[in-house]
């Protein structure tokens, strides 16, 4: 009988492609009145009632990016407290529990980041997901992956030629999650390492370039190595 994955965030833009196109995964999906990760008894009694052996949690607040500078109380909520929850809630019930965090974490300087190396989180949206992950790493049944994807297609007209990044697409990380749902630890997860133009151009060959400038907020190279991924898949 194949594992029961609850999976929070259950109406989110990643959690509706895998509702779309899983075919492997046992999935239930809890929107956030079924499961409201800021209440303990409400992750309690979802648990209760589907009983899974795994949580896929996808749940929390990414974009706009800038959301996390302007209302930082609503970041730590969902992303730090709500996630702490989520962690105290499995380690009770002795739950795999598996949470979406982001390559934002590294600094994004050097590129190449492996998942040993320091973390140091370059907005208010890593320090959140960085904050997650703090309380996911001490419940040791437990597995992080630091991803990197976009929508398909690719929302944008233009693109940076002098940022490199991971970019995949939600599908590709559906068709790995099978394969990586039972490892524990921390896993960089994201496409080849190349600029963000590079990357849009293979869908959008009309796609027009630019180039980030110096004082731009992001850093120019948040490649991550992807090494022990590509052993897994």
């Amino acid at each position: 009988m194949k594992n029961r994955i609850l999976v929070t965030g259950g109406e989110g833009r990643f959690a509706k492609i895998l509702k779309k196109q899983n075919k492997k995964l046992n999935l239930f999906f809890t929107n956030k009145r079924e499961c409201n990760i800021l209440k303990v008894k409400s992750i309690e009694s979802i648990i209760k009632k589907i009983k899974p052996s795994i949580i896929l949690h996808c749940a929390g607040l990414s974009r706009p990016m800038n959301i996390h500078e302007k209302e930082i109380s609503k970041s730590i909520d969902l992303n730090i407290i709500g996630t702490a929850n989520l962690t105290k809630v499995c380690e009770k019930f002795k739950i795999k529990l598996v949470y979406f965090s982001t390559g934002y974490v590294y600094e994004g300087k050097k590129g190449n980041c492996k998942e040993s190396d320091p973390v140091k989180p370059f907005n208010n949206y890593g320090l959140s997901k960085l904050g997650g992950e703090c309380a996911v790493t001490m419940y040791k049944n437990s597995l992080i992956l630091r991803i990197t994807m976009t929508e398909k297609p690719f929302m944008y007209k233009k693109a940076y030629t002098n940022l490199k990044t991971n970019f995949m697409f939600h599908e590709d990380l559906v068709n790995m999650l099978p394969k990586l749902i039972n490892k524990k630890g921390i896993i960089n997860v994201g496409g080849k390492s190349q600029s963000v133009f590079n990357f849009a151009k293979k869908f959008n060959p009309s796609i027009k370039k630019i180039k980030a400038k110096k004082n731009i907020k992001f850093p120019f190279n948040q490649t991550m190595n992807l090494a022990k991924l590509k052993k897994i898949i």
